[in-house]
């Protein structure tokens, strides 16, 4: 049985803070446009400059995502996609490219697969670990025990109302990173939004040592710059899928996330 790739992570975050920058996380769900699609799609955001991607695992009930995902999920929803597919994403991508590629999950479709078996095969498959965003710390012992033994990492998420307590708690669970949520130009202008994140960034990091990624509605590499300022990644997810859904076809959707991975790249140097 191979060790997951929490280390790889580890590596790749601490390799683009020795460098000065943010490193550049995408997101992007499987089995969109279509399954082997979905995985060209990794392949080319990696291309063009991406340091690690997250693989989205579509649900039919999503809490925390936004249309643009949503109608990607339910494309390949329709599609049959299966958590086989998504392992199948996470390998082939991986293996493509020796980038570190995390699965973004709700919990309900992992709990139903069996936490145990879900963790060995994703960390057969080379995966780093896992986005759990609707996972609670004090639920999660049970997922965090089997990840640990695959060497995945377990990232939970924190947002502007968490107190300062519960981040600590948190943060204590968590390994690989911890994901910074707040929605830009949801609450008010993106300066407040802006200054509202790298708040929450300033708060996480006085409970941990672990890296602090933002995903904060980031489309542009103006917007990447802001966020680099004060994180250690930038999460973009929405503006690559909308990319895809707007695109005549496959090719020309690959070429421009693989240009759009390459200005968010050249967005996140700090000099």
């Amino acid at each position: 049985m191979s060790k997951g790739n929490i280390r790889l992570l580890g590596d790749t975050l601490a390799k683009a803070r020795a460098e000065d920058r943010a490193a550049l996380v995408a997101y992007l769900p499987a089995g969109f446009p279509t399954v082997d699609g979905g995985i060209e799609a990794v392949k080319a955001v990696i291309a063009g400059g991406a340091d690690i991607v997250e693989v989205g695992l579509p649900h039919s009930d999503p809490v925390l995502d936004g249309a643009v995902i949503q109608t990607a999920d339910d494309i390949a929803l329709r599609g049959g996609v299966r958590i086989a597919d998504v392992l199948r994403t996470v390998r082939e991508a991986h293996e493509a490219t020796g980038a570190p590629v995390l699965v973004m999950t709700y919990w309900n479709p992992i709990d139903r697969y069996g936490p145990e078996r879900f963790a060995a095969e994703l960390a057969e498959a080379g995966g780093a670990g896992c986005i759990l965003p609707d996972l609670p710390v004090q639920e999660s012992a049970l997922w965090r025990e089997h990840a640990d033994k695959h060497g995945l990492a377990t990232v939970f998420v924190v947002a502007p109302s968490s107190r300062d307590a519960r981040l600590a708690t948190i943060t204590a669970a968590g390994s690989g990173f911890v994901y910074a949520a707040s929605l830009m130009g949801v609450t008010g202008t993106r300066e407040s939004v802006g200054n509202q994140a790298q708040e929450l960034v300033r708060r996480t990091r006085a409970t941990t040592e672990l890296p602090v990624c933002v995903g904060l509605g980031v489309s542009n590499a103006v917007q990447a710059k802001e966020v680099a300022g004060f994180a250690d990644g930038v999460i973009v997810g929405s503006a690559f899928v909308k990319l895809l859904l707007d695109a005549p076809d496959l090719p020309a959707g690959l070429a421009a996330v693989r240009e759009l991975a390459g200005e968010l790249a050249e967005g996140v140097r700090r000099s």
